[in-house]
């Protein structure tokens, strides 16, 4: 019974020792929480838009629990910053807050830009401010790059308009659509598409130096910027009987399907579409011509037509989708009820794969190609009038696939498609001429 006793009694006064420990608080000023950043860097957004929510922790490292009086921001509600201080939001303060020994508190920060009146972005920051009941201030600096824009939501073209803007356009809901007998031009401007916008064509769009990308501006991971990252935002679709797509000096990337095209005329020159989570460009019943282009990564064909009417000149269709080992063809086409022309000059055509270049139909009256001055990844056609001066790339040659270009950075998914100058095809000006 003794024995039970000093056990019974032993237990409770351990017991309230440890509590007598965590529920202990010093006013000792060397007594300091430990933050897990020194700064809060947010990625640059526009005004106007809510960022997404970013966090840190706070630590009690000190020996004993620190009361913290209150916390707040420097600058009050006038920097466009939101914090939520471990389930308690700043409104304008948040006080006689707890962190035990040994314990932590979370922090969620957003913002809100307000417009600046300016053209490039500016920096927008603020200090959050910890202030603990010993008197001691302690901060966190808080700070993004805000970023005026153009939005447009819905946007419905009947006319004849064009859009040319030095600052970004943000494009919202369902994007753009351009009505059946009227013209968008697009020109000196960068379109950011938010998720599921992208460009309707009943009518004609036509862009000369336009940028089309999503609009996320943040990191998916800290070396991966959602830019990087396919299917950000909807694409262009041109629609049957349409007057067509006419893009010059232009760029398409981080789409669905980059361009989807039916029945119409397709005109591309001096243009990329690079990292789609669908087709690069497919066509069905049209006449397509693409010179100097760059059609890369695409998790469907770079290059797919079927009963098209088509000219590729000076153009690299490169197949290293990363994002999927099930990826498509550099290049497809077919014939449909309507015959399939392929007119393909000083060309590259390449990628991860053995072969990836698929032409599909032998009727010589719905098909017909001819490759002239081309370095194609493919089993060999011997004897063909069709196929001159060809050079056949093959898994074993000291120089294919990848290591025609300048940068491939499969990791970072950073690529420059521009040729070494040690690649057969650029000494025989094979492919896109992103060199000169």
């Amino acid at each position: 019974m003794v024995r039970r006793l000093f056990f019974f009694l032993t237990a409770i006064a351990l017991l309230l020792t440890a509590c007598s420990d965590n529920d202990s608080f010093s006013t000792d000023r060397s007594h300091l929480l430990t933050f897990s950043k020194d700064t809060i860097k947010m990625d640059t957004m526009f005004s106007d838009v809510p960022s997404t929510t970013y966090t840190f922790w706070v630590y009690n490292h000190s020996g004993d629990g620190i009361r913290i009086a209150n916390v707040r921001l420097d600058r009050g509600n006038q920097s466009g910053f939101r914090v939520n201080v471990d389930g308690t939001f700043l409104n304008p303060v948040a006080t006689d807050l707890e962190v035990r020994k040994g314990d932590s508190i979370r922090v969620f920060v957003e913002v809100t830009a307000h417009e600046n009146l300016q053209e490039t972005p500016q920096l927008v920051e603020d200090n959050l401010l910890f202030t603990l009941q010993s008197g001691v201030v302690q901060q966190m600096n808080l700070r993004t790059w805000a970023w005026d824009a153009y939005k447009v939501t819905n946007m419905v073209v009947t006319g004849d308009e064009v859009i040319e803007s030095s600052k970004p356009v943000v494009v919202y809901g369902r994007g753009i659509n351009i009505e059946k007998g009227a013209t968008l031009t697009v020109k000196n401007t960068t379109l950011y598409f938010h998720d599921g916008a992208g460009i309707e064509v009943s009518g004609k769009l036509v862009t000369d130096h336009v940028l089309m990308r999503g609009d996320r501006l943040d990191h998916m991971f800290a070396y991966l910027p959602y830019d990087r990252v396919s299917g950000q935002w909807g694409g262009v679709v041109v629609k049957a009987k349409s007057d067509g797509v006419e893009m010059t000096n232009s760029e398409l990337h981080s789409s669905h399907n980059a361009l989807w095209c039916d029945s119409t005329v397709v005109t591309l020159t001096n243009t990329i579409i690079h990292n789609c989570k669908g087709y690069g460009l497919y066509a069905h019943d049209s006449k397509v011509a693409l010179t100097k282009c760059l059609v890369s990564n695409a998790l469907n064909d770079c290059l797919s037509m079927e009963g098209c009417q088509a000219t590729v000149d000076q153009t690299t269709l490169a197949q290293f989708y990363p994002f999927s080992a099930n990826r498509g063809a550099a290049l497809r086409f077919n014939y449909t009820k309507q015959p399939m022309s392929l007119v393909c000059n000083n060309t590259l055509v390449t990628g991860y794969a053995e072969d990836v270049i698929f032409g599909k139909g032998n009727d010589p009256e719905l098909m017909s190609y001819h490759f002239e001055n081309c370095l194609l990844r493919t089993g060999a056609v011997e004897d063909s009038k069709d196929i001159v001066n060809v050079i056949w790339e093959k898994p074993s040659d000291e120089i294919q696939g990848q290591k025609h270009f300048v940068k491939f950075d499969d990791v970072n998914f950073i690529y420059d498609f521009r040729l070494k100058e040690e690649s057969p095809a650029f000494e025989r000006s094979i492919g896109w001429p992103g060199n000169q």
